[in-house]
């Protein structure tokens, strides 16, 4: 996807999101399945200087406190280096004020030394209700306030936002005009964008328009126990068994005692879902890239019929279920970027609830927790159980909540040996009949 390594660069104020911004960035890249690794040169100053004195560290005139911030700056470099260079790497974002149009230069003329593309990502906050609830979110939790009260924290970090103030420099239309760049206006309200240079930072642009920082909860469950479930079979488009309705009624008592406030409810185009979602007595909408993931030749086999029927392809599949593709279907790095689209679309709505299907539900639950492709196809997504995710600070506060109906328990982990010439017991790991 990356014909040569992409190097982000933050730009902004304290207390502007572009923490926030570098993290959900760097997840939705990794997910997506390009390499991408934050490098925030505030934790190499905490590491560097253990004991956070006051904001006069940050004051312009402070030569040690500049010394010690560029010391760190150019340790964050190299290791970007190393990194994009060494480690094989595709995009480095790199997280810092770089305020100064002098800092970013140095940073462009390392990018074109080392063959990075480099992309600023400038984020301008004159909100001051933004600013301050960002100061509250984030930086009163800070390792450099640990000792502080509220108070004291927040009139010291003021004070440093103001020591970057004076030198600021924002990129300008006229002055910056041959660099790449996005700039983003009070998270989302306007945006400015200059020279996309390539597919990676067309990717970039179009993400960082659908993410928003309202308060929101996505809720996640599977459809309710299907006929097929019962019998052990996989994939198919069956309708719900009796407890599955039961799961489904549920379900609405469940999400109508949330009094969630403008609620959407989405679906795969499968009878099962669809089933689920009818009981809910709401107006919901139907996805076709919600549906399951596609099992080929194994559709509606049980585990022992794949084992007997393509020994072979059910051991390859145990040694790397991330990257399997069933014979004429799909492997969940296939639906990974087949889904692409409804995260796109989940970043911008507010309250969402999803009904769909295992392997949907782990490939979307992997991209809210940061989870690695390697353990994306064994996340524990049992049936009959909803996931509340609520954004937070910097990641994602989940909940998950049972409704009381029995199931039968779909997941199977991977077993110890993969090797292809395994007898069929090995392949077979048993699962207990209930969660």
């Amino acid at each position: 996807m990356t014909n040569c390594p992409t190097l982000i660069v933050m730009v902004g104020l304290p207390a502007r999101g572009k923490t926030y911004i570098s993290k959900k960035l760097t997840r939705y890249l990794n997910w997506i399945g390009v390499p991408t690794k934050e490098f925030n040169v505030g934790q190499y100053r905490r590491d560097l200087v253990k004991k956070y004195k006051s904001f006069e560290f940050f004051l312009p005139d402070n030569e040690e406190g500049l010394k010690i911030r560029k010391q760190c700056a150019l340790a964050a470099l190299n290791d970007v280096r190393q990194y994009l260079s060494k480690e094989n790497g595709h995009v480095a974002v790199f997280d810092a004020t770089n305020t100064t149009r002098e800092r970013r230069e140095t940073i462009y003329k390392f990018g074109e030394e080392n063959g990075y593309k480099t992309f600023f990502v400038e984020s301008v906050c004159v909100d001051p209700e933004v600013i301050a609830a960002n100061i509250v979110q984030v930086k009163l939790g800070s390792p450099d306030y640990v000792d502080c009260s509220n108070d004291e924290a927040t009139e010291d970090f003021m004070k440093r936002i103001e020591c970057y103030k004076n030198s600021y420099e924002t990129l300008d239309e006229n002055l910056d005009k041959d660099l790449s760049y996005i700039k983003i206006m009070d998270v989302g309200r306007s945006y400015l964008v200059n020279r996309v240079m390539d597919h990676i930072q067309s990717r970039i642009v179009y993400y960082l328009m659908n993410i928003h920082v309202t308060p929101r909860s996505i809720y996640l469950c599977r459809h309710g126990e299907s006929e097929l479930n019962l019998k052990g079979r996989i994939g198919g488009d069956p309708g719900l068994s009796v407890r599955g309705k039961e799961f489904a009624k549920s379900l609405a008592q469940f999400i109508n005692e949330q009094n969630i406030k403008d609620l959407k409810v989405w679906t795969s185009q499968m009878k099962r879902t669809i089933q689920t979602a009818e009981a809910l007595g709401v107006p919901y909408e139907q996805w076709k890239v919600l549906n399951e993931i596609d099992a080929g030749v194994c559709e509606e086999m049980t585990y022992e019929e794949i084992q007997e029927n393509y020994p072979l392809e059910f051991a390859l599949r145990d040694q790397d279920k991330y990257r399997y593709r069933y014979p004429k279907g799909e492997s969940y790095e296939d639906l990974v970027q087949r889904l692409e689209p409804v995260i796109m679309e989940l970043e911008r709505q507010e309250n969402v609830l999803v009904i769909c299907h295992q392997a949907v539900m782990r490939c979307l639950l992997a991209y809210f927790l940061d989870k690695p492709a390697e353990q994306l196809p064994y996340l524990k997504c049992p049936l009959h159980t909803v996931l509340k995710l609520t954004p937070v600070a910097y990641g994602c506060k989940v909940e998950s909540i049972f409704l009381n109906v029995e199931a039968v328990n779909t997941h199977r982990d991977k077993p110890e040996n993969v090797d292809v010439s395994r007898c069929p017991e090995e392949a077979l790991v048993t699962v207990p009949a209930h969660q």
